[in-house]
């Protein structure tokens, strides 16, 4: 799963919408199609928010067309299954909590947090032996969302969390959104990355004139910085409230910092002559569907507090408002984005930033090929062919956080369907992995075995 796109004497191979594959000198200015590149799944991805996952519940989610269940055990304790019983592949999603285990709804075949069956009620003996289980993604709760690692279970313990001081700060306070946008990944980074289009935004912030002081480039990120200055038209209050009386409200320019730092991105905005952010913004776009061309937009908002005690409090509808707005008007363009592709079959962008052209390559050279066949395979650790067979990972604990979901904003213009594909697949009769893991799962069995034949 973590298979870096082809590049071979200086060129990648590309794939026309016509089917047949072409490569180009990267010299030559013109590469793979980056909608084609899918998100790296070797790193922890939020896929929901923590609250809406209470005590002894369950929800479904999904991870680039994988179905994931996601529950919360009568400890607080955060599991991710793959979303299918091994017995009849009916979701999890639809089962019971029960300690620490989730029983199917259907024949009450219990799992263990770790994937592996630890009950079924009927079993006779002599019987065949049971399937060893169902994959288990590593699962941590932090910053009032739940991430889980969907890649080489064995890179989890390796790779770090996003570190977000500003959460657990005190002088901060953080607005959480989780938004459903129906285009591929990109789209969300070139967009926030790129202010220029900002005449967008014209009946929000009324006219802002962006300046471009600089950006650095790097194998896995692109920073770049920004003078905004407010040059007329309409003023909104809650701009002026997010930015202490800066962008859309006052007269002094406001430094924006953006980054994208492989898979996030992040944005700080500093007032003139202040020492620190006024906000900072973290986000993560997560694909949903095989294709990737829908992602879940998971982004946190920690405002720094004012001097006044309770001002922020006061502040806080009118800032949500005009956060929503904004994010409304770039989902409807990036949506608008994602359509013209699907008409067109590939890409037929002609980007003349270059700050957009080092962060596609950036995207490029991190993301991973969009196999929609492989994702058909949610049990991508017990398939004979897979490099995670016969692995199986164990959710980590973790503290329970608290953090709140706004409801789902209205988006502008017509909007094509998509969403959350993909079904389990077993391993192949006569396959080793497959004889190792029902010998597993009779141990286990018979070791958890509970069951009156009577």
């Amino acid at each position: 799963m973590g298979e870096k796109l082809p590049a071979e004497n200086g060129t990648i191979m590309a794939e026309s919408a016509n089917g047949r594959g072409h490569g180009h000198d990267r010299h030559s200015g013109v590469v793979a199609d980056l909608r084609r590149v899918g998100i790296n799944p070797n790193f922890w991805y939020p896929v929901a928010v923590s609250r809406s996952v209470r005590k002894n519940k369950t929800l479904a989610t999904a991870f680039a067309g994988e179905r994931i269940a996601l529950y919360r055990g009568e400890s607080g304790t955060f599991y991710a299954l793959e979303d299918r019983c091994a017995h009849r592949q009916v979701p999890l999603s639809m089962g019971v909590v029960e300690g620490e285990a989730l029983r199917c709804c259907y024949h009450a075949w219990a799992y263990r947090g770790n994937g592996r069956i630890s009950q079924i009620p009927y079993l006779p003996k002599g019987a065949d032996r049971p399937p060893r289980g169902v994959r288990a993604y590593p699962a941590r709760e932090a910053y009032g969302l739940v991430f889980v690692f969907p890649g080489e279970p064995h890179k989890a313990a390796m790779t770090a969390l996003p570190e977000l001081p500003e959460f657990e700060s005190a002088r901060h306070k953080t607005m959480t959104f989780s938004r459903t946008v129906r285009c591929h990944y990109s789209f969300m980074h070139e967009n926030l990355l790129d202010m220029n289009h900002q005449f967008l935004h014209r009946g929000i912030v009324g006219r802002i004139q962006p300046r471009l002081l600089g950006y650095d480039s790097g194998p896995q990120s692109v920073e770049a910085r920004y003078l905004f200055a407010h040059a007329g038209g309409k003023k909104n209050r809650g701009a002026s409230l997010l930015a202490r009386d800066g962008i859309g409200g006052g007269k002094s320019p406001d430094v924006i910092t953006i980054r994208t730092a492989y898979p996030y991105q992040t944005l700080q905005l500093v007032p003139e002559n202040a020492e620190l952010p006024a906000f900072s913004l973290w986000v993560a776009y997560v694909p949903e569907d095989a294709e990737q061309r829908t992602n879940h937009v998971y982004g946190l908002l920690m405002i720094e507090k004012p001097p006044v005690p309770g001002a922020l409090h006061l502040a806080w509808p009118f800032i949500r408002r005009f956060t929503e707005r904004v994010f409304a008007e770039d989902r409807m363009a990036v949506e608008a984005e994602q359509r013209a592709w699907d008409e067109q079959g590939e890409d037929w962008n002609r980007e003349i930033f270059p700050l957009i052209v080092d962060v596609r390559d950036v995207l490029r050279a991190n993301g991973v090929p969009i196999r929609p066949e492989s994702a058909l395979c949610g049990a991508a650790a017990f398939c004979g062919s897979s490099p995670l067979a016969s692995r199986t990972a164990h959710a980590e604990p973790a503290q329970p956080a608290g953090a709140a979901e706004y409801p789902e904003l209205q988006a502008a213009g017509v909007l094509h369907r998509g969403g959350p594909r993909g079904r389990g697949h077993r391993a192949r009769a006569g396959d080793p992995g497959r004889e190792q893991d029902r010998d597993e799962g009779q141990q286990d069995y018979d070791r958890d075995h509970r069951v009156d034949l009577g």
